[in-house]
Protein backbone atom coordinates (compact mmCIF):
# COMPACT_ATOMS: atom_id res chain seq x y z
CA UNK A 1 0.00 0.00 0.00
CA UNK A 2 0.71 3.97 -0.06
CA UNK A 3 1.66 6.20 2.39
CA UNK A 4 -0.87 8.44 3.21
CA UNK A 5 -0.98 11.83 4.88
CA UNK A 6 -4.14 14.09 5.80
CA UNK A 7 -6.82 13.91 7.98
CA UNK A 8 -5.88 10.21 8.77
CA UNK A 9 -2.38 11.19 9.15
CA UNK A 10 0.65 9.73 8.00
CA UNK A 11 1.19 5.80 8.39
CA UNK A 12 4.85 6.04 9.69
CA UNK A 13 5.41 8.99 10.66
CA UNK A 14 4.82 10.22 14.77
CA UNK A 15 1.38 11.61 15.76
CA UNK A 16 2.41 14.89 16.77
CA UNK A 17 3.43 15.27 12.96
CA UNK A 18 -0.06 13.66 12.28
CA UNK A 19 -2.10 16.23 14.40
CA UNK A 20 -0.23 19.09 12.71
CA UNK A 21 -1.21 17.99 9.50
CA UNK A 22 -5.14 17.26 10.76
CA UNK A 23 -4.57 21.09 11.61
CA UNK A 24 -4.07 22.81 8.40
CA UNK A 25 -6.49 20.49 6.62
CA UNK A 26 -9.14 21.54 8.62
CA UNK A 27 -7.95 25.10 8.34
CA UNK A 28 -7.99 25.21 4.87
CA UNK A 29 -11.08 23.59 4.63
CA UNK A 30 -12.82 25.83 7.05
CA UNK A 31 -11.75 29.19 5.18
CA UNK A 32 -13.41 27.55 1.92
CA UNK A 33 -9.82 27.48 0.35
CA UNK A 34 -8.87 25.80 -2.76
CA UNK A 35 -5.32 24.56 -2.48
CA UNK A 36 -2.81 25.81 -4.75
CA UNK A 37 0.90 24.58 -5.08
CA UNK A 38 3.55 27.12 -5.83
CA UNK A 39 6.06 25.61 -5.96
CA UNK A 40 8.28 22.33 -6.36
CA UNK A 41 11.69 20.87 -6.25
CA UNK A 42 14.22 18.40 -5.96
CA UNK A 43 17.06 18.04 -3.82
CA UNK A 44 19.80 15.62 -3.20
CA UNK A 45 21.75 12.99 -5.21
CA UNK A 46 21.93 9.63 -6.59
CA UNK A 47 21.24 8.13 -3.29
CA UNK A 48 18.23 9.90 -1.50
CA UNK A 49 16.25 12.40 -2.99
CA UNK A 50 13.54 14.96 -1.28
CA UNK A 51 10.82 16.61 -3.08
CA UNK A 52 9.19 19.31 -2.08
CA UNK A 53 5.72 21.07 -3.04
CA UNK A 54 4.83 24.24 -1.29
CA UNK A 55 1.14 24.45 -1.07
CA UNK A 56 -0.91 27.39 0.40
CA UNK A 57 -3.32 24.89 2.45
CA UNK A 58 -2.28 21.10 3.74
CA UNK A 59 -4.95 18.38 1.89
CA UNK A 60 -4.90 14.59 2.75
CA UNK A 61 -1.52 12.98 0.05
CA UNK A 62 -1.11 9.46 -1.20
CA UNK A 63 2.30 8.31 -1.54
CA UNK A 64 3.27 4.79 -4.09
CA UNK A 65 5.56 3.38 -6.59
CA UNK A 66 4.55 1.29 -9.34
CA UNK A 67 6.79 -0.64 -12.07
CA UNK A 68 7.31 -0.58 -15.54
CA UNK A 69 8.84 1.74 -15.48
CA UNK A 70 9.57 3.03 -12.43
CA UNK A 71 7.35 5.64 -11.27
CA UNK A 72 6.83 7.48 -7.83
CA UNK A 73 3.07 8.95 -8.00
CA UNK A 74 1.55 11.39 -5.69
CA UNK A 75 -2.29 11.96 -5.27
CA UNK A 76 -3.76 14.96 -4.19
CA UNK A 77 -7.14 16.45 -4.16
CA UNK A 78 -8.62 19.51 -6.18
CA UNK A 79 -5.13 21.07 -6.25
CA UNK A 80 -4.64 24.19 -8.49
CA UNK A 81 -0.76 24.32 -9.77
CA UNK A 82 0.81 27.43 -9.97
CA UNK A 83 4.47 26.73 -10.92
CA UNK A 84 6.55 27.98 -13.50
CA UNK A 85 6.30 26.95 -16.70
CA UNK A 86 9.21 23.90 -17.13
CA UNK A 87 8.62 22.74 -14.01
CA UNK A 88 10.02 19.11 -13.88
CA UNK A 89 11.27 18.67 -16.94
CA UNK A 90 14.60 18.84 -16.02
CA UNK A 91 14.82 16.17 -12.68
CA UNK A 92 17.73 16.17 -10.46
CA UNK A 93 19.22 13.14 -8.41
CA UNK A 94 16.70 9.80 -8.56
CA UNK A 95 14.26 11.30 -10.73
CA UNK A 96 14.48 12.07 -14.33
CA UNK A 97 11.43 14.64 -14.70
CA UNK A 98 8.46 14.83 -13.05
CA UNK A 99 4.28 16.39 -13.98
CA UNK A 100 1.67 17.53 -12.87
CA UNK A 101 -1.68 18.29 -13.53
CA UNK A 102 -5.92 16.94 -12.85
CA UNK A 103 -5.92 13.06 -13.35
CA UNK A 104 -9.16 13.19 -13.17
CA UNK A 105 -12.65 15.88 -12.03
CA UNK A 106 -11.64 16.38 -8.57
CA UNK A 107 -8.43 14.82 -8.21
CA UNK A 108 -4.63 15.73 -9.14
CA UNK A 109 -1.58 13.94 -9.58
CA UNK A 110 2.20 14.35 -9.38
CA UNK A 111 3.97 11.71 -11.41
CA UNK A 112 7.94 11.46 -11.05
CA UNK A 113 9.54 9.32 -13.31
CA UNK A 114 12.49 7.89 -11.58
CA UNK A 115 16.47 6.17 -12.54
CA UNK A 116 15.26 2.93 -11.08
CA UNK A 117 13.50 0.94 -8.22
CA UNK A 118 12.94 3.88 -4.86
CA UNK A 119 10.99 3.53 -1.67
CA UNK A 120 9.89 6.62 0.58
CA UNK A 121 11.77 6.40 3.44
CA UNK A 122 9.83 9.92 5.06
CA UNK A 123 7.04 11.88 4.34
CA UNK A 124 6.26 14.99 6.37
CA UNK A 125 3.61 18.32 5.82
CA UNK A 126 4.64 21.27 8.04
CA UNK A 127 4.13 24.54 8.65
CA UNK A 128 6.01 26.42 5.88
CA UNK A 129 8.55 29.17 7.97
CA UNK A 130 6.44 32.41 8.93
CA UNK A 131 2.80 30.00 9.23
CA UNK A 132 2.07 30.87 5.51
CA UNK A 133 1.30 27.51 3.36
CA UNK A 134 2.24 24.02 4.21
CA UNK A 135 5.66 22.52 2.55
CA UNK A 136 4.71 18.75 1.29
CA UNK A 137 7.77 16.77 1.21
CA UNK A 138 9.32 13.37 0.77
CA UNK A 139 12.42 11.40 0.35
CA UNK A 140 13.41 8.78 -1.78
CA UNK A 141 16.23 6.25 -1.31
CA UNK A 142 18.31 3.62 -4.08
CA UNK A 143 16.57 0.06 -3.68
CA UNK A 144 16.53 -3.25 -5.70
CA UNK A 145 14.19 -4.46 -8.17
CA UNK A 146 13.79 -7.82 -6.14
CA UNK A 147 12.58 -5.60 -2.85
CA UNK A 148 10.90 -3.11 -5.46
CA UNK A 149 8.75 -6.05 -7.02
CA UNK A 150 5.63 -4.19 -8.64
CA UNK A 151 5.81 -1.17 -6.50
CA UNK A 152 3.61 -0.45 -3.15
CA UNK A 153 1.35 0.86 -5.77
CA UNK A 154 0.53 -2.13 -7.92
CA UNK A 155 -2.74 -3.79 -6.21
CA UNK A 156 -3.89 0.62 -6.95
CA UNK A 157 -3.79 0.02 -10.75
CA UNK A 158 -6.74 -1.62 -10.70
CA UNK A 159 -8.82 1.06 -9.06
CA UNK A 160 -7.13 3.88 -10.81
CA UNK A 161 -7.64 1.97 -14.11
CA UNK A 162 -10.42 2.89 -16.14
CA UNK A 163 -13.44 0.83 -17.50
CA UNK A 164 -12.01 -0.40 -20.26
CA UNK A 165 -13.42 -0.07 -24.30
CA UNK A 166 -16.29 -2.21 -25.61
CA UNK A 167 -15.21 -4.94 -27.98
CA UNK A 168 -14.87 -2.97 -31.37
CA UNK A 169 -17.97 -2.97 -33.19
CA UNK A 170 -21.51 -1.15 -33.06
CA UNK A 171 -22.70 -0.30 -29.70
CA UNK A 172 -25.66 -2.47 -28.22
CA UNK A 173 -27.32 0.67 -27.39
CA UNK A 174 -27.84 2.84 -30.08
CA UNK A 175 -28.24 6.52 -28.89
CA UNK A 176 -31.14 8.64 -30.05
CA UNK A 177 -30.32 9.83 -33.24
CA UNK A 178 -31.14 13.25 -34.32
CA UNK A 179 -30.85 13.67 -37.93
CA UNK A 180 -27.71 15.28 -37.92
CA UNK A 181 -24.68 13.33 -38.05
CA UNK A 182 -22.83 13.27 -34.94
CA UNK A 183 -18.74 14.20 -34.56
CA UNK A 184 -16.40 13.88 -31.22
CA UNK A 185 -13.70 16.08 -31.21
CA UNK A 186 -10.53 14.63 -29.34
CA UNK A 187 -8.09 17.15 -27.79
CA UNK A 188 -4.90 14.91 -27.19
CA UNK A 189 -3.39 14.48 -23.74
CA UNK A 190 -4.52 16.85 -21.19
CA UNK A 191 -4.22 17.25 -16.92
CA UNK A 192 -1.35 15.82 -15.75
CA UNK A 193 -0.51 14.44 -19.49
CA UNK A 194 1.19 17.79 -21.37
CA UNK A 195 1.90 16.03 -24.47
CA UNK A 196 4.91 17.84 -26.24
CA UNK A 197 5.96 21.08 -25.30
CA UNK A 198 7.71 23.77 -27.58
CA UNK A 199 11.05 25.69 -27.06
CA UNK A 200 8.94 28.47 -25.04
CA UNK A 201 7.00 26.06 -22.99
CA UNK A 202 4.27 26.11 -24.94
CA UNK A 203 2.15 22.54 -24.16
CA UNK A 204 0.48 20.53 -26.59
CA UNK A 205 -2.84 19.52 -24.30
CA UNK A 206 -3.24 23.52 -24.31
CA UNK A 207 -2.86 23.90 -28.08
CA UNK A 208 -4.87 21.07 -29.12
CA UNK A 209 -7.80 22.08 -26.90
CA UNK A 210 -7.93 25.62 -28.12
CA UNK A 211 -8.18 24.38 -31.77
CA UNK A 212 -10.56 21.55 -30.61
CA UNK A 213 -12.97 24.24 -28.80
CA UNK A 214 -12.70 26.77 -31.59
CA UNK A 215 -13.69 23.53 -33.88
CA UNK A 216 -16.50 22.77 -31.89
CA UNK A 217 -17.77 26.17 -32.03
CA UNK A 218 -17.62 26.15 -35.94
CA UNK A 219 -19.26 22.73 -36.37
CA UNK A 220 -21.62 23.61 -34.03
CA UNK A 221 -22.83 27.32 -35.48
CA UNK A 222 -23.56 25.68 -38.64
CA UNK A 223 -26.23 23.70 -37.16
CA UNK A 224 -25.76 20.23 -39.15
CA UNK A 225 -24.10 18.84 -36.42
CA UNK A 226 -24.27 17.25 -33.23
CA UNK A 227 -20.73 17.89 -31.53
CA UNK A 228 -19.31 16.15 -28.51
CA UNK A 229 -15.83 16.41 -27.28
CA UNK A 230 -13.62 13.90 -25.39
CA UNK A 231 -12.67 16.86 -22.66
CA UNK A 232 -13.68 20.40 -22.83
CA UNK A 233 -11.10 21.11 -19.96
CA UNK A 234 -7.61 20.37 -19.21
CA UNK A 235 -8.03 17.32 -16.98
CA UNK A 236 -6.90 14.28 -18.02
CA UNK A 237 -8.67 11.66 -20.18
CA UNK A 238 -7.66 7.48 -20.61
CA UNK A 239 -7.39 6.51 -23.71
CA UNK A 240 -10.09 3.54 -23.00
CA UNK A 241 -12.31 6.47 -21.98
CA UNK A 242 -11.95 8.20 -25.61
CA UNK A 243 -13.02 5.35 -27.51
CA UNK A 244 -15.66 4.31 -24.59
CA UNK A 245 -17.01 8.05 -25.34
CA UNK A 246 -17.19 7.92 -29.15
CA UNK A 247 -19.23 4.01 -28.60
CA UNK A 248 -21.62 5.58 -26.06
CA UNK A 249 -22.29 8.52 -28.25
CA UNK A 250 -22.47 5.98 -31.55
CA UNK A 251 -20.18 8.75 -33.32
CA UNK A 252 -20.06 9.26 -37.04
CA UNK A 253 -16.66 11.10 -37.44
CA UNK A 254 -13.85 10.73 -34.75
CA UNK A 255 -11.11 13.65 -34.90
CA UNK A 256 -8.11 13.56 -32.93
CA UNK A 257 -5.98 16.84 -32.70
CA UNK A 258 -2.17 16.54 -31.76
CA UNK A 259 0.91 18.65 -31.93
CA UNK A 260 4.12 16.97 -31.94
CA UNK A 261 7.95 17.46 -31.07
CA UNK A 262 10.77 15.74 -32.11
CA UNK A 263 14.12 15.82 -29.88
CA UNK A 264 16.30 15.66 -32.87
CA UNK A 265 18.33 18.85 -33.23
CA UNK A 266 18.32 18.36 -37.34
CA UNK A 267 15.08 16.81 -37.41
CA UNK A 268 13.38 19.70 -35.34
CA UNK A 269 14.56 22.77 -37.25
CA UNK A 270 13.22 21.36 -40.78
CA UNK A 271 10.46 19.18 -40.06
CA UNK A 272 7.40 20.91 -40.12
CA UNK A 273 3.52 20.92 -41.50
CA UNK A 274 0.14 18.88 -41.07
CA UNK A 275 0.01 14.80 -41.15
CA UNK A 276 -3.50 13.28 -40.97
CA UNK A 277 -2.92 9.82 -39.65
CA UNK A 278 -5.55 6.75 -40.23
CA UNK A 279 -5.64 3.28 -38.68
CA UNK A 280 -3.26 0.23 -39.64
CA UNK A 281 -1.71 -2.88 -37.76
CA UNK A 282 1.33 -2.17 -39.65
CA UNK A 283 2.82 1.09 -39.56
CA UNK A 284 3.05 3.17 -43.10
CA UNK A 285 6.68 3.84 -41.98
CA UNK A 286 9.25 4.05 -39.21
CA UNK A 287 8.07 7.54 -37.83
CA UNK A 288 4.60 6.68 -38.02
CA UNK A 289 5.14 3.27 -35.98
CA UNK A 290 7.26 6.23 -33.19
CA UNK A 291 4.55 8.03 -33.41
CA UNK A 292 2.01 5.62 -32.26
CA UNK A 293 4.03 4.13 -29.66
CA UNK A 294 4.42 7.61 -27.92
CA UNK A 295 0.44 8.43 -27.97
CA UNK A 296 -0.24 5.31 -27.13
CA UNK A 297 1.81 5.77 -24.17
CA UNK A 298 -0.33 8.62 -22.79
CA UNK A 299 -1.67 6.54 -19.90
CA UNK A 300 1.72 5.25 -18.63
CA UNK A 301 2.45 9.21 -18.43
CA UNK A 302 -0.52 9.78 -15.91
CA UNK A 303 0.37 6.74 -13.67
CA UNK A 304 -1.70 3.67 -14.51
CA UNK A 305 -0.25 0.56 -15.53
CA UNK A 306 -1.60 -0.49 -18.54
CA UNK A 307 -2.35 -4.26 -18.51
CA UNK A 308 -3.43 -5.79 -22.29
CA UNK A 309 -6.55 -7.81 -22.19
CA UNK A 310 -7.34 -11.12 -24.69
CA UNK A 311 -7.10 -10.32 -27.95
CA UNK A 312 -10.27 -9.82 -29.35
CA UNK A 313 -9.54 -11.24 -32.60
CA UNK A 314 -11.00 -14.58 -31.63
CA UNK A 315 -14.96 -12.73 -31.61
CA UNK A 316 -14.54 -10.84 -35.00
CA UNK A 317 -17.25 -12.17 -37.71
CA UNK A 318 -17.26 -11.97 -41.54
CA UNK A 319 -19.70 -8.93 -41.05
CA UNK A 320 -17.64 -7.22 -38.48
CA UNK A 321 -14.55 -7.56 -40.48
CA UNK A 322 -16.61 -6.07 -44.03
CA UNK A 323 -17.70 -3.19 -41.17
CA UNK A 324 -14.03 -2.69 -40.73
CA UNK A 325 -13.02 -2.40 -44.07
CA UNK A 326 -16.03 -0.19 -44.83
CA UNK A 327 -14.64 2.36 -41.92
CA UNK A 328 -11.16 1.89 -43.33
CA UNK A 329 -12.22 3.20 -46.78
CA UNK A 330 -14.31 5.86 -45.15
CA UNK A 331 -11.34 6.93 -42.91
CA UNK A 332 -9.09 7.21 -45.93
CA UNK A 333 -11.79 9.43 -47.94
CA UNK A 334 -11.70 11.75 -45.38
CA UNK A 335 -8.12 11.94 -44.68
CA UNK A 336 -7.98 12.53 -48.47
CA UNK A 337 -10.68 15.58 -48.41
CA UNK A 338 -8.59 16.85 -45.73
CA UNK A 339 -5.55 17.03 -47.34
CA UNK A 340 -7.09 18.89 -50.26
CA UNK A 341 -8.87 21.81 -47.16
CA UNK A 342 -5.48 21.73 -45.45
CA UNK A 343 -3.36 23.10 -47.89
CA UNK A 344 -5.00 26.67 -48.12
CA UNK A 345 -4.55 26.75 -44.03
CA UNK A 346 -0.83 25.78 -44.32
CA UNK A 347 2.09 23.75 -45.70
CA UNK A 348 1.51 20.15 -45.46
CA UNK A 349 4.27 17.78 -43.91
CA UNK A 350 6.38 16.43 -46.95
CA UNK A 351 4.41 13.12 -46.34
CA UNK A 352 0.84 14.25 -45.65
CA UNK A 353 -0.65 10.83 -44.68
CA UNK A 354 0.66 8.06 -42.71
CA UNK A 355 -0.92 5.22 -40.85
CA UNK A 356 -0.30 3.32 -37.94
CA UNK A 357 -1.95 1.46 -34.65
CA UNK A 358 -3.29 3.97 -32.73
CA UNK A 359 -5.04 3.02 -29.86
CA UNK A 360 -7.57 5.98 -29.66
CA UNK A 361 -8.13 4.81 -33.31
CA UNK A 362 -9.11 1.51 -32.62
CA UNK A 363 -12.73 2.06 -33.21
CA UNK A 364 -14.42 0.30 -36.11
CA UNK A 365 -18.50 2.13 -35.76
CA UNK A 366 -16.76 5.13 -37.33
CA UNK A 367 -14.47 6.09 -39.59
CA UNK A 368 -11.47 8.18 -37.04
CA UNK A 369 -8.40 10.12 -38.23
CA UNK A 370 -5.73 11.65 -35.75
CA UNK A 371 -4.71 15.38 -37.19
CA UNK A 372 -0.79 16.05 -36.32
CA UNK A 373 -1.30 20.07 -36.54
CA UNK A 374 2.36 20.61 -36.70
CA UNK A 375 5.67 20.38 -34.68
CA UNK A 376 6.33 22.46 -31.61
CA UNK A 377 9.58 21.54 -32.06
CA UNK A 378 9.46 23.46 -35.50
CA UNK A 379 9.83 27.48 -34.73
CA UNK A 380 7.87 28.42 -37.79
CA UNK A 381 4.91 25.73 -36.53
CA UNK A 382 5.34 26.91 -32.97
CA UNK A 383 4.39 30.89 -33.28
CA UNK A 384 1.40 29.09 -36.01
CA UNK A 385 0.23 26.90 -33.24
CA UNK A 386 0.00 29.66 -30.99
CA UNK A 387 -1.91 31.82 -32.96
CA UNK A 388 -5.43 32.84 -32.41
CA UNK A 389 -6.22 33.64 -36.11
CA UNK A 390 -3.78 30.38 -37.78
CA UNK A 391 -6.22 28.53 -34.96
CA UNK A 392 -9.52 29.86 -36.54
CA UNK A 393 -7.87 29.52 -39.79
CA UNK A 394 -6.95 25.59 -39.32
CA UNK A 395 -10.50 25.21 -37.63
CA UNK A 396 -11.90 26.55 -40.25
CA UNK A 397 -10.37 24.05 -43.13
CA UNK A 398 -11.41 21.46 -41.09
CA UNK A 399 -14.73 22.34 -40.99
CA UNK A 400 -14.68 22.70 -44.58
CA UNK A 401 -13.75 19.09 -45.36
CA UNK A 402 -16.58 17.91 -42.66
CA UNK A 403 -18.49 19.78 -44.94
CA UNK A 404 -17.56 17.97 -48.26
CA UNK A 405 -17.02 14.83 -46.65
CA UNK A 406 -20.62 14.48 -45.39
CA UNK A 407 -22.12 15.89 -48.37
CA UNK A 408 -20.60 13.13 -50.30
CA UNK A 409 -21.83 10.49 -47.89
CA UNK A 410 -25.22 11.89 -47.66
CA UNK A 411 -25.46 11.49 -51.66
CA UNK A 412 -24.42 8.10 -52.16
CA UNK A 413 -26.54 6.71 -48.36
CA UNK A 414 -29.39 8.54 -47.47
CA UNK A 415 -29.59 7.24 -44.04
CA UNK A 416 -27.58 9.57 -42.85
CA UNK A 417 -28.82 12.76 -43.34
CA UNK A 418 -27.92 16.14 -42.09
CA UNK A 419 -30.30 19.38 -41.44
Amino acid sequence: MGIRAGSGGLRTLATAVAVLMHVWLWAGAAAGETASATRASLSGDQHRTTFQLDLTVGVPAEIYTLANPYRVIVDLPDVEFRLPDGTGQDGGGLVRTFRYGLFAEGKARVVLDTTGPVRIERAAMTAATGGKGIVFAFDMVTTDPASFGLGTGADKAAEDAPEKAPPAGPPDDKPKRTGKAVIMIDPGHGGIDGGAVSASSLLEKDVVLAVGKELGRQLAASGRYDVHMTRSSDVFVSLDQRLNLSAKHGVDLFISLHADSLAVEAEAQAVRGATIYTLSERASDEQARRMAEKENASDLIAGINVVDGPDDDEVKSILFDLMKRETANFSADFSNTLVHKLKSAKALSRVPQRAAAFKVLKQTHAPSVLIELGYLSNPEDEKLLNSTAWRKKIAASITTAIDDYFSKRTASSPGLSRK
